[in-house]
């Protein structure tokens, strides 16, 4: 870069706010490129500064006032406006012009699809209007929304609508009214054309909510599903934590150009489309289950980031992880507990690991950044969750939910800290938590080592753990951190053991709070199987040296459904990792029969739930194996996870037949029991779709699929098995829905995801596809950024041409939205996982990056991270 290097921000640099502003009156006058911003402030000084610096960018400035009198004593500066001279109480008046049609890094106020929105988390209100764009400042915001009335019938903000009308014969205008106070960052407006499905919620108060749903014209048989999550979370809200809506209305809109997932904006949440829109035609089981987790958690945001928000950007966590925590618990109560925390795990396990592992490994509460939308991590959020839930696991429910309380008593209508949190579960439950806060301020995966012992003269079982977590970019030393560890005891005949320690019953949770530590437990008549980790009670890698035995052992008597899960991930993990070793040394991938009749045990019992099933039958991803090496052997984990899949498939395939014949079902709906049958049913195909004898198989479900769930499973299966009529299904598809870019993301998903020998080709082509755009979030995250993650053996080729597709994309990304080129950099940065050929070509693309004169912050940061390690 020819400019001087962004700096960082540090959390121990905070300092409060010199001034605060308690109302804010905004005035829209909405136009393509020439939108007029009003913006009357109430502002009262914190500091005996005269001075107050206002951010601000792309803005153009049209007129300052002060207490309605021109003020000129200002400067104008790069990153805002400087205001001089001031009293210590005043009433602020900034104009200034906005252009939403260029504003293509989708930040501050711009124009989705025909539509007006705003997206103004983390620091995007600073595009709008001059401000101070910091979450500890809340005021109480009145809008105005003025716009033609054909074009944008509907003009929505934060709170409560309190007037409408015309301003002449062509354009109308709505004020909206926001009585909670806020920070900037959950400032919303949109303007637009849409169809709108209404509903009420009556609160256990007897408060009645308006509740609407906004989508684009033609969708609206799309957005029953998420009225009725939105509901569920109310009600679910209301009866785990007490917690009620505080507004008369409650909205959603629905925009397809959307950086995010979601926003949680007081009472006017925007969302991407992809997480409101579904029906059987165009959705799959996941993508219903994705719209009910997200809906909960924005929802759950009202008071878990809206009525306690963040202090500052470090403390992130604070609503994010807790927040996650809490929507995990949602989908738990709902459906089923032990598959949703089995991908809660696989997430934690295969990309946050490696996020850990990787030059951005931060603690879950960082220390510093430069870019604040580089906050926005798998460590913050799913992490941060895990953090939450050891807490959980450490206090009780009953115990949590007072500190859940006391927290609201202290801090509702505050800008937080993760300290405050931390204390009010101390205050509430009477725990020492000191130890535990270490989990705030450390990075890194701990791993966890434990051997065991039994003493047959004795008739005592010790276990004992030692705990280390190496070290990462950003801290050299590390501390023990308080584990609560989860454990369960096994006589050989598959009956739990009461765990005695001291001559009195224990809890199965023990606390682990040295390097290394030793628990003995007594009355152990025989040697035991130990069962550890249970419900993965910490975000930590366990080594332990099961035998295969012990392993299929506890897959049929484990009583707790993810050990029995864990330890059939445990046995596969033994022969991925031994098959890795035999593949380098030009060996055959072979599984013992233990391994094969274990699996044939779980899919023959019918007694399990069949989800639950398909979770234990499923391969760790290649991302997850990744994570077990230092450096990591790309073609032969491929090789190994292929010809493992193949060897289940083979060993398996009449289970695998009979299983997937008797699952059919001839209606669909969105019920636990019926997703759980089209999981396995479809795992079923996944693995008989390996031998090319169930081609016919595949293409049949595809011909007779009366939903979108059926129709993705045989896509995926031809896809991923390079079947030969992969090609016929994917130009069918195209052509039912090459009209509909969210239905088309799956199939773009699977063109970045299919490994045949061209498929950077297949991508590159897939560009021209009248449903892609480059300037499009999802579209580029469907396609790109499969490719980059779900792609490994094509986009690691050693020639090096999938590392320059993505330099060249992240470059142009970098000119028009460089928070979606952020998040597509991040299997770049992690080159050295890779052998040293393969180093230097990321590295080659890095450095050109690097060297960009308009380099952005969020890449910047990354790259010189990477770079520096």
């Amino acid at each position: 870069m020819t400019e001087s290097a962004p700096k960082a921000k540090y959390r121990s640099d905070y300092q409060s706010p010199s001034h605060f502003i308690s109302d804010v009156n905004l005035t829209f006058d909405l136009h393509e490129r020439d939108t007029h911003v009003t913006a009357i402030s109430t502002v009262k000084q914190n500091t005996d500064s005269t001075t107050l610096l206002l951010d601000g960018e792309g803005i153009e400035l049209v007129a300052v006032h002060i207490d309605g009198q021109v003020w000129s004593d200002y400067k104008q500066l790069k990153s805002g406006l400087e205001l001089s001279n001031l009293p210590a109480e005043f009433e602020l008046k900034i104009e200034n012009k906005i252009s939403p049609i260029t504003n293509s890094a989708l930040e501050g106020l711009y124009l989705s699809d025909g539509a007006y929105c705003t997206q103004c988390e983390a620091e995007g209100f600073r595009r709008i209007t001059y401000f101070l764009d910091r979450p500890d400042v809340l005021a109480t915001y009145t809008t105005k929304v003025i716009a033609d009335k054909v074009a944008f019938p509907h003009l929505l903000s934060n709170g409560n609508k309190v007037e409408e009308g015309e301003v002449d014969t062509q354009r109308h205008y709505v004020i909206w009214q926001d009585p909670h106070p806020k920070p900037c960052y959950l400032f919303a407006l949109v303007a637009g054309d849409f169809d709108v499905l209404r509903d009420q919620y009556t609160t256990r108060s007897g408060r009645k909510v308006a509740l609407e749903i906004f989508v684009d014209k033609g969708n609206l048989d799309r957005a029953n599903h998420a009225m009725v999550s939105l509901i569920n979370s109310m009600k679910w809200d209301e009866e785990r934590f007490g917690l009620e809506y505080d507004l008369d209305i409650y909205m959603i809109v629905a925009v397809d150009f959307f950086n995010m997932g979601a926003m949680e904006n007081k009472g006017l949440n925007v969302f991407n489309s992809k997480f409101v829109l579904a029906n059987e035609k165009t959705a799959t089981d996941t993508d219903y289950l994705g719209i009910e987790a997200v809906i909960g958690h924005e929802y759950f945001h009202n008071w878990t980031g809206n009525r306690v928000t963040c202090r500052d950007w470090f403390q992130l966590s604070l609503k994010e992880g807790l927040t996650v925590f809490r929507d995990q618990e949602f989908s738990s109560d709902l459906g089923s507990r032990a598959v949703n925390r089995i991908n809660n795990v696989r997430i934690i396990r295969g990309p946050q690991f490696a996020e850990d592992a990787s030059p951005m490994s931060h603690p879950i509460r960082p220390e510093k950044v430069i870019e604040m939308n580089n906050f926005y991590t798998l460590t913050v959020y799913e992490k941060g969750s895990e953090v939450i839930r050891m807490m959980h696991t450490l206090l009780g429910e009953g115990k949590f939910q007072a500190g859940m309380k006391l927290y609201f008593d202290r801090h509702d209508g505050t800008a937080a800290t993760c300290e405050d949190f931390v204390c009010a579960m101390e205050d509430a439950s009477g725990i020492d938590l000191t130890q535990f806060r270490r989990w705030y301020s450390q990075s890194g995966t701990p791993t966890v080592s434990v051997k065991a012992n039994y003493d047959e003269n004795t008739k005592t079982y010790a276990l004992t753990l030692t705990q280390r977590t190496k070290p990462t970019q950003d801290q050299q030393e590390k501390q023990a951190l308080h584990i609560p560890f989860d454990v369960e005891l096994y006589d050989s005949e598959g009956n739990v053991l009461e765990l005695q320690c001291n001559g009195g019953a224990v809890g199965n949770v023990l606390s682990f709070t040295q390097q290394e530590q030793t628990f003995v437990f007594e009355n152990v008549d025989t040697e035991p199987t130990p069962s550890m980790l249970r419900e993965f009670s910490a975000p930590v890698k366990l080594e332990f040296d099961y035998s295969d035995e012990q392993l299929a052992f506890l897959m049929i008597h484990a009583r707790n459904e993810f050990a029995k899960w864990d330890a059939g991930q445990m046995l596969l993990a033994k022969y991925v990792k031994s098959n890795v070793e035999a593949v380098l040394n030009q060996q055959a991938i072979t599984l013992p029969e233990l391994v094969i009749d274990a699996f044939r045990g779980v899919i023959l019992n019918d007694q399990l739930d069949p989800a639950f099933i398909a979770e234990v039958l499923s391969l760790p991803s290649f991302n997850e194996v990744a994570g077990w090496y230092d450096i990591v052997s790309v073609d032969a984990v491929c090789d190994v996870l292929k010809g493992v899949k193949h060897i289940i498939a083979t060993e398996l395939k009449d289970e695998l037949s009979a299983t997937y014949h008797s699952l059919g079902q001839q209606d669909y709906s969105v019920n636990h029991s019926a997703i759980a049958k089209r999981a396995l049913r479809n795992l079923c195909l996944q693995y008989l779709a390996t031998m090319e004898e169930y081609a016919s198989l595949v293409s049949n479900q595809f011909d007779v699929a009366n939903n979108m769930t059926d129709t993705i499973a045989a896509m995926v299966a031809a896809n991923s098995s390079s079947l030969p009529i992969r090609q016929n299904l994917m130009d069918r598809y195209s052509d039912d829905w090459s009209h509909d870019g969210l239905v088309m993301d799956k199939w773009f998903a699977l063109q970045g995801s299919n490994p045949s020998d061209n498929a950077l080709e297949n991508v590159k082509a897939c560009m021209s596809h009248t449903a892609f755009s480059l300037s499009n979030p999802n579209r580029v995250r469907s396609l790109i950024g499969s490719f980059l993650n779900m792609n490994p053996r094509r986009f690691h080729d050693k020639s090096g041409s999938g590392y320059q597709f993505a330099g060249e994309i992240l470059r142009s990304l970098n000119e028009s939205n460089p928070q979606v080129a952020s998040r597509l950099i991040d299997p770049l940065l992690k080159f050295k996982k890779y052998d040293a050929k393969r180093q230097a070509l990321i590295i080659v693309e890095l450095e050109k990056l690097k060297a960009m004169d308009n380099l952005a912050n969020d890449l910047y940061e990354k790259v010189t991270k990477a770079l520096d390690a």
